[in-house]
């Protein structure tokens, strides 16, 4: 089916600027599919976070999106990108030409924070010639007949921190709530606020780089050994095993001022602490304090900036996004700080997530029919930035349609049917035995205390592993935690996570009631109840508190189904989830990739679809 043909509004969301690229689609309101570049391509993150790496838009998850509607470029009515080069550019470049030096040691810094930020606005303006001139030739069918100076649609630039915002308030189970984004950088802000209220949304202001809690992590994520934009999770994971002696140090360049503002003042981080860690390297207690006290500042300064927020808005739900949001050890801290009656966060609180917000923004706005639009020289009709491009609290209100969806579940991703997988098996000569009750089989393999591969349904949108493309054990032998990071080649000191049933989270965790007892991100971190942690040793982190996931049998009924049977046999209904890859891979996303990881790895068993291998 054509969905122009019958006048249905068809949004197509990208994002692509920075790293984790990602694409997204609504049909009238609702969100059909959403999935990141990185489970096509095999690259972690799609790219790295650089200047010239804006170019690389991420056809791949465009390619699946369409397919998923049954459609092609040529259907679509609205393109939303997560980036507002206009806003980015300000008065840098009135002549509308840049010049970049032929070495970066040549470049004379003028107005711009790096040589390349020129060739980054050059890329990003061209993006929508880029999406029809650039695709790669075996994607190219579902792009064909379009070209960007005839496109069909409306191109809309819409400023990164607004797709966060939108992000969270237009997923969110609530018809209310405040909203907070917490990230590295957009084009300025790095921190922004807003109220979304009876289909209205204010913004109430926002913090401008280089003032920025996202890149104060990444610095000292940096400095500790690893990788920025990538792996500031490990720097959380990190902070359990030290001792915050160095929160002073660190607040003193951290100064929270009136109405959200707050500043990061210089901080020489090798002057103070001596030598980085080089990466892969003992970890020293110095690191691991280093950690501790980033920590503890990062959630100080979260609880500060949410009570004023609370204050400024009057409500009593929030909802968060943007990379810092990602944080669980922090969300925790706002929930239990009782300063929100619910905290919700966006499960893909990433700049992959931003894709999904520029697609919901767009989608509200016109299907309420009040954004205006200019033709430039981009190509397509592109949006005028009048209202959409501010977003610093200076009074403004924008009506919004009334939503036609709710984030309930994270399984936006591709899915593949049993003949599909089958044919595979068979191609590769691969021995499997095809079940009919998966739950149960699998539930035998998992009470033998084997390690599986679980590949079910739709593939999850977000970094985390949710029960569809997930590494799966019982918690209850001491040294499963051990055994799943020598399987991961992944550092020793970092957790795995355990899944439950919802209607079983009271008995093995607290506080039962936080958030309507449910954490079905995995964004949220739990305290064992006492008697419970003896028989779940491999699930917690060292202070006996768990990243709990919630499972409802209504969104991932198989994943609801194994838990319940697990639990008959072995009288604990819980079982380790972490993510089905490997160190510097990303999750698996096709049967090919599960397969290939199976056998690259000591992985006991793969279940994928019906069927199951075993070693």
């Amino acid at each position: 089916m054509n969905p122009t043909s019958s006048r249905r509004l068809l949004t197509l969301g990208i994002n692509a600027s920075f790293h984790d690229s990602a694409a997204a689609l609504m049909l009238d309101g609702e969100v059909v599919a959403a999935a990141e570049e990185e489970r096509f391509t095999r690259v972690k993150h799609g790219k790295r976070p650089m200047p010239f790496t804006a170019w690389e838009l991420p056809y791949h998850a465009i390619d699946f999106c369409l397919k998923e509607a049954g459609a092609t470029l040529g259907d679509v009515a609205h393109v939303a990108y997560s980036f507002d080069p206009q806003r980015f550019l300000g008065d840098r470049a009135p002549d509308r030409r840049f010049t970049l030096p032929l070495q970066p040691s040549d470049f004379d810094a003028g107005p711009w924070e790096n040589p390349w930020d020129p060739l980054f606005a050059a890329y990003v303006m061209s993006a929508p010639r880029l999406l029809t001139d650039a695709v790669p030739h075996h994607l190219r069918k579902r792009f064909a007949g379009v070209k960007h100076d005839h496109a069909p649609y409306r191109w809309h630039f819409v400023p990164h921190h607004l797709c966060h915002q939108a992000s969270a308030f237009l997923a969110a189970p609530f018809s209310s709530c405040a909203v907070m984004t917490l990230d590295g950088r957009g084009e300025q802000a790095s921190t922004c606020y807003g109220r979304y209220r009876d289909n209205r949304y204010e913004p109430l202001g926002e913090v401008h780089v280089p003032h920025s809690l996202g890149l104060l992590y990444e610095r000292v994520t940096s400095y500790l050994g690893f990788l920025h934009s990538s792996d500031e999770y490990k720097v959380m994971a990190m902070a359990a095993l030290g001792t915050p002696k160095y929160v002073d140090v660190l607040r003193e360049h951290l100064v929270v001022e009136r109405d959200g503002q707050y500043r990061n003042l210089p901080l020489d981080l090798v002057a103070r602490f001596g030598p980085a860690r080089v990466p892969g390297s003992q970890m020293s207690e110095i690191y691991l304090d280093i950690a501790a006290s980033l920590q503890d500042v990062l959630e100080e300064t979260a609880l500060q900036l949410a009570v004023w927020l609370r204050e400024r808005t009057g409500e009593d739900r929030l909802a968060m996004a943007g990379g810092v949001a990602l944080n669980c050890v922090m969300n925790s801290r706002l929930r239990d700080a009782g300063i929100f009656r619910r905290v919700w966060v966006q499960p893909a609180a990433g700049d992959a997530g931003t894709a999904l917000g520029a697609a919901l923004w767009v989608d509200a706005r016109e299907r309420r029919g009040m954004a205006p639009q200019e033709r430039t020289d981009a190509g397509p009709v592109v949006e005028a930035r009048s209202g959409e491009a501010s977003t610093r609290g200076s009074g403004e209100v924008f009506e919004l349609a009334p939503r036609r969806w709710e984030m309930d579940h994270a399984y936006l991703g591709p899915a593949f049917a049993d003949d599909e997988i089958e044919a595979l098996l068979k191609w590769a000569q691969l021995r499997y035995r095809k079940v009919d009750d998966v739950a149960t089989e699998t539930a035998e393999l998992l009470a033998r205390n084997k390690i599986i591969g679980w590949f079910q349904g739709r593939m999850e949108f977000g970094p985390r592993a949710l029960g569809a493309r997930s590494l799966l054990a019982s918690p209850i032998d001491p040294a499963m935690q051990a055994r799943l990071n020598e399987l991961k080649d992944r550092e020793d000191f970092r957790p795995v996570a355990p899944a439950v049933n919802r209607e079983d989270l009271a008995a093995w965790f607290e506080p039962a009631d936080a958030n309507e007892g449910e954490s079905p991100f995995m964004l949220f971190v739990y305290d064992v109840k006492p008697g419970c942690a003896e028989r779940i040793p491999s699930a917690l982190h060292t202070d006996r508190t768990a990243r709990v996931q919630t499972v409802d049998a209504a969104t991932n009924p198989v994943f609801h189904d194994l838990l319940k049977a697990v639990g008959e046999r072995t009288g604990v209904p819980v079982l380790v989830n972490t993510s089905f890859n490997v160190r510097g891979e990303p999750i698996v996303g096709t049967p090919k990739a599960a397969i290939e990881a199976f056998f690259s790895t000591p992985l006991d068993a793969l279940v994928i679809g019906s069927f199951i291998l075993e070693k």
